[in-house]
């Protein structure tokens, strides 16, 4: 079909509305690599706009030998990685059970989940609850409460639904497979796409998860990277009385590595998040847009 002048029009104000966004968008996250890399005399004078100035990795030097930072990257890698393989088991036992149209009460326990997204406890409940559980200042705080999201029991009862066809269950059943081991070795492997997506939004969530660590962690050892990464940009305040006796050039130049050590954190926190996404780009469309299909 012949592409109109008007087409033509809208196309190019599309396009360009586009990368208006995403130019946007890109620039804060570049601003922090620039200034990551560049002086720090020149950051704080605001000299640094597109390219890094004065290049270093000062910055990263010192990020790098401070034992907190390799603790709480340590922590939120532990975190991350155990949390999400609990959310993944835990949810697909909720959803599999679900998405069986052989399963009489799978409308209750539905609704049941559905009243929970419209209400909860709130926080002074759920603190104490963890607490009695004896929970506090452990990894099991950070992963047990939020083992269970009802909108991806949702979506992956919904993808079941609509990319499995009830036949492989009747076939298997006929050749004396359980359901233990129909969702194993068929259920499982056919569901690559809805899984990659959920390991994204848990790993993800767990990664940038800094609130449940502020309420149930109180050791210092046990802190996930966000929260030394918080304490960071909000805490580290310069102190003027701290220069009795001491240089006050050696004590600037001190306070401007603080301050440029805040954008290597950003960078060094953000780097595992943006190296998952091409793994899992390729099913995340896909295995969102089945998945919320109604079923």
């Amino acid at each position: 079909m012949k592409e109109i002048r008007a087409d033509r029009i809208f196309n190019v104000c599309n396009m360009a509305f586009l990368v208006f966004c995403l130019l946007i968008t890109l620039y804060p996250l570049w601003y922090i690599l620039v200034c990551s890399f560049s002086s720090a005399a020149e950051v704080v004078a605001g000299n640094v706009t597109l390219w890094p100035i004065g290049f270093n990795t000062d910055a990263y030097e010192a990020a790098f030998e401070s034992k907190q930072l390799i603790v709480g990257f340590r922590n939120s890698l532990i975190y991350t990685v155990v949390g999400t393989l609990f959310n993944l088991v835990v949810t697909f036992m909720a959803a599999y059970p679900l998405s069986r149209s052989d399963f009489k009460a799978r409308g209750v326990i539905t609704a049941l989940f559905a009243f929970t997204m419209m209400f909860n406890g709130g926080m002074i409940p759920s603190y104490l609850l963890v607490k009695d559980l004896k929970m506090l200042d452990t990894i099991w705080a950070l992963v047990i409460p939020g083992a269970l999201s009802v909108w991806n029991v949702i979506l992956i009862r919904t993808f079941i639904q609509n990319s499995i066809p009830g036949d492989l269950l009747e076939a298997a059943q006929l050749d004396g497979c359980r359901d233990g081991q129909y969702l194993i070795k068929i259920v499982l492997p056919l569901s690559g796409p809805i899984i990659a997506v959920m390991v994204l939004f848990f790993a993800v969530g767990h990664w940038n998860s800094y609130f449940n660590a502020l309420m149930y962690i109180s050791k210092s050892d046990l802190y996930p990277l966000q929260i030394i990464l918080r304490n960071i940009l909000i805490q580290n305040q310069f102190d003027p009385s701290m220069m009795k006796n001491v240089d006050p050039r050696e004590l600037m130049r001190q306070q401007n590595l603080r301050d440029l050590l805040k954008y290597s954190l950003i960078v060094i926190a953000s780097v595992p998040v943006l190296a998952i996404y091409p793994f899992v780009q390729k099913y995340f469309i896909k295995g969102v847009m089945i998945g919320a299909l109604k079923g």
